[in-house]
């Protein structure tokens, strides 16, 4: 199974405040941006189950294995699921540290993608829970489509917004911030 995974940007972005678990409350519009993807394949492969391969290619993804939200994704649904072993290369594409996603897309395509594969059954409001476990806005690329986006970024509301008359252009300069450090440098004002 092939998937492209892809990013997105936000449409403004207000932080409302900050949570007593360290997060921050926000509003945005989230819109994805579909010419700028990584490639996921995932291919079933000879071992035990809860065996996960992963190689990566494109862009060099600097993290313990432990800590890639790709594998994350699959350790989260094989704490249910008995999931057999497969073989994943992601391409990376989208750069890291430019609040495009590229992280949450790749995980919440993951969760799609083994759904899929290996017929869970999970509806996409399944699927949206699972991948807010991964991260804030992991659980807007389930359904992939624009939409207002509060408390951490996990909750969503259907936006209709279309921007097809437009050219998205992204540049990214070599400097790189996590959200992390973005965040933290915050301090919201009622």
């Amino acid at each position: 199974m092939i998937l492209f995974p892809n990013a997105k940007i936000n449409i403004g972005l207000f932080v409302t405040e900050k949570r007593a678990d360290g997060f921050h409350n926000l509003e945005t519009i989230f819109y994805p941006v579909t010419n700028l993807a990584d490639i996921l394949e995932i291919k079933l492969a000879e071992g035990p189950n809860g065996t996960v391969n992963f190689k990566n290619s494109g862009l060099v993804i600097d993290c313990p294995e432990d800590k890639n939200l790709v594998i994350k994704a699959y350790r989260l649904l094989e704490k249910e699921f008995a999931l057999p072993a497969i073989n994943v290369h992601l391409h990376k594409i989208i750069p890291f540290g430019a609040g495009l996603g590229g992280g949450s897309a790749d995980a919440a395509f993951m969760l799609v993608g083994l759904n899929s594969m290996f017929n869970l059954g999970l509806s996409e409001d399944s699927l949206e829970q699972y991948a807010a476990q991964l991260g804030s806005d992991c659980a807007f690329f389930i359904k992939n489509k624009p939409a207002f986006a509060h408390g951490r970024g996990e909750l969503l509301e259907p936006i209709n917004i279309n921007l097809d008359d437009y050219q998205i252009l992204v540049e990214k300069p070599e400097v790189a911030v996590s959200t992390k450090e973005a965040y933290a440098g915050i301090t919201p004002t009622p």
